[in-house]
């Protein structure tokens, strides 16, 4: 169920590890504007608060990027073999595999089996946190509705235009704080009468520099990101950071305003010392001074080498243009193992997928379903996920056609020609001429010709060449083999080159054409020419396995045979069955698979190291994936091995 389900524990996992990210970014980024503003800075912080908000929402509504995180492809010094074989003219049976015994379900990861009394406690201490800020809040509601108006007088030379902001007086003692979002507050204490002149007008343009900023609005933003991240050291390590660049962003705006950095400093000092904010209050209001952070704040004011100037409109947006870029792609990426496991509850599964309409969830358990032999099971998740496309985008659009395609794949790879040529036909009639239609119109072609309907099989390939004539080149192959075996040698050579030129070099398409193009200079006695388009073929298969064995070989924890490890041996076997579209284009070759034989002595991390096409491949994993082993030993143990599997596919 990890990477499938949307389960509270996965969910926690995900968020609490994007967000970190998160975080960390912005540390890394507040580091290196270490000598620019400290409004710059805060502006860093802000973003950050905001992407840890947004974060779950994305996660939840952003299409998938899927990472795959593919298991290690080794060479092994253990290998077994297969074989399959068939008539090039004898028309092939429709294959039913057997059908396995159903997989018993993996068990969640540790981190996960037991995240559930931490997903109570995650929530609990949010609800805690939350309803503590929201007190606050109806605190200060109250106070400044019965708060009279302070009498501010002449603010001299020093003070800015007043913004709409009530000046309100509190009691004795009271720390002089800003307050409120659509209609701002600053809290004077009743002391504030006795004050001199000159430390009214620098605490009132320090609390006007609040709001003038917007920091009463992304305050609140942070603290409620805050409240939801309380379990992350780095959520509150941020939360300071975040609240000291404010402050000396304010502090900045007061000395830019023509205040001597001594004087404010010291007003600033006499007021930490005398005035004090109930702790209860300070997830609400802005106080102008907290004692653990008046150290840094009072060498940041008299460094006159300090950069104060505040960050221009570009510069804002260019922080809030990087926070999307940042947190957009960590929110779409979901890690993604290419072998998936089919989820313990599928009708759980089903109606998670429905509430989120996410027909993605289903259609990975689906191929899961599919690896383990349980076709009912994935024809159930298939249909539910065409009924979400449907609902989400109608039956004439590309989606409901693409849902149709997947359904029509299944039954044709459980040997239901019939069923998948009716999907295949229904998704033509949605998907018309699009790009989208070409996989359905050469599933039609070649059964189409099996049928010996040769003049329906051409005008499928034909429609799909138009329907995507950047990508004809399967297209345009499987319209030369046909010429070939209508004995129209020029007019297949020409198709195959056609193919070859469309299609990518190096790309497994390519490489099928020519395979198929070098069968036929054989066939023509032209073997200097055929030999030379199969060395490149070989060539094409040589790099595409290599980049496999890359992406496995740092993650296998499967060991290899000797130094006391023994080799694991084959109990019972499958053999592969040929595919009606390698039969028909008379297609034959190997197969090499690279496999662990696991303690349990069943293959896992099944992946192809040099392969074939025309779903040759797909059926030698079928067959592997029942096959059974006794497991290989390491003093004595069963322990997961690697090896290598040759499955050979010739025509009689």
């Amino acid at each position: 169920m990890f990477g499938s389900v949307w389960s509270p524990e996965y969910f926690l996992v995900i968020v609490a590890l994007k967000g970190s990210l998160v975080l960390s970014a912005a540390w890394l980024v507040s580091l290196l504007l270490r000598r620019r503003s400290a409004a710059l800075r805060h502006v860093v912080w802000v973003s950050a608060f905001a992407a840890l908000l947004a974060l779950p929402l994305l996660t939840l509504s952003l299409p998938v990027l899927r990472m795959p995180v593919a298991p290690a492809l080794l060479p092994a010094g253990v290998v077994f073999h297969a074989a399959a074989s068939a008539s090039p003219d004898a028309p092939a049976a429709a294959v039913h595999p057997p059908v396995s015994p159903s997989a018993p379900a993996e068990p969640l990861p540790w981190y996960l089996n037991s995240a559930r009394p931490i997903v109570w406690l995650w929530f609990m201490g949010a609800l805690a946190a939350l309803g503590q800020m929201l007190a606050s809040w109806l605190t200060l509601w109250r106070v400044r509705r019965r708060a009279p108006a302070f009498p501010v007088g002449d603010l001299g030379p020093l003070a800015p235009p007043l913004p709409a902001v009530d000046i309100l007086q509190t009691p004795s003692g009271s720390m002089p704080m800003a307050f409120g979002l659509f209609r701002p507050a600053v809290f004077l204490p009743a002391d504030a009468v006795q004050w001199s002149p000159e430390r009214r007008r620098l605490v009132l343009l320090h609390e006007l520099a609040h709001v003038s900023r917007g920091d009463l609005a992304t305050h609140l933003l942070a603290r409620v990101a805050w409240c939801l991240y309380w379990w992350n050291p780095l959520a509150w390590t941020s939360w300071r950071r975040f609240l000291k660049e404010r402050e000396r962003a304010a502090d900045d705006r007061v000395l830019a305003a023509g205040a001597l950095p001594s004087d404010y400093a010291g007003h600033l000092l006499d007021i930490a010392r005398a005035m004090r904010l109930s702790a209860s209050l300070e997830s609400a209001a802005l106080a102008m001074a907290r004692g653990s952070q008046l150290e840094g704040r009072l060498l940041a004011i008299l460094d006159s080498s300090v950069n104060r100037r505040a960050p221009s409109r570009a510069s804002v947006a260019l922080a809030a243009l990087a926070a999307v870029a940042l947190v957009a792609p960590f929110a779409a990426l979901q890690a993604q193992p290419q072998s998936a496991t089919l989820p313990a509850d599928v009708d759980a599964t089903i109606r998670a997928a429905v509430s989120q309409h996410n027909h993605d969830m289903l259609e990975s358990a689906a191929k899961a379903a599919e690896v383990l032999l349980q076709y009912d099971t994935a024809r159930t998740l298939l249909d539910s996920s065409l009924a979400i496309r449907e609902q989400s985008s109608g039956q004439q659009s590309v989606d409901y056609g693409t849902g149709l395609l997947k359904i029509g794949d299944l039954e044709r790879s459980r040997g239901n020609s019939k069923e998948a040529e009716a999907f295949y036909t229904k998704a033509v009639s949605v998907l018309g001429t699009r790009p989208e239609a070409v996989p359905a119109l050469l599933n039609l072609g070649t059964a189409a010709w099996h049928n010996k309907d040769t003049g329906l099989a051409m005008d499928y390939f034909q429609k799909a060449q138009v329907a995507d004539p950047t990508h004809a080149g399967p297209a345009t192959m499987w319209m030369a083999v046909m010429q070939d075996r209508q004995n129209l040698p020029d007019e297949a050579e020409a198709l195959f080159k056609s193919a070859l030129a469309l299609e990518a070099p190096n790309s497994a398409e390519a490489a099928v054409t020519m395979e198929l193009y070098g069968f036929f200079l054989n066939r023509q006695k032209r073997q200097d020419e055929a030999k030379s388009v199969a060395d490149q073929a070989a060539a094409v298969r040589k790099s595409l396995g290599a980049q496999v064995a890359v992406r496995r070989a740092s993650i296998t924890t499967a060991v290899r045979v000797g130094n006391g490890v023994t080799a694991p041996a084959l109990l019972t076997k499958v053999e592969p069955q040929y595919t009606e579209e390698a039969r028909l284009a008379k297609y034959q070759g190997t197969v090499i698979v690279s496999v662990d034989i696991d303690a349990n002595g069943v293959a896992q991390n099944m992946r192809v190291v040099r392969g074939l096409g025309l779903g040759l491949d797909e059926q030698a994993l079928k067959a592997i994936a029942q096959w059974t082993f006794k497991p290989g030993t390491q003093n004595g143990q069963p322990v997961p091995v690697m090896a290598t599997i040759e499955v050979n596919f010739r025509l009689l």
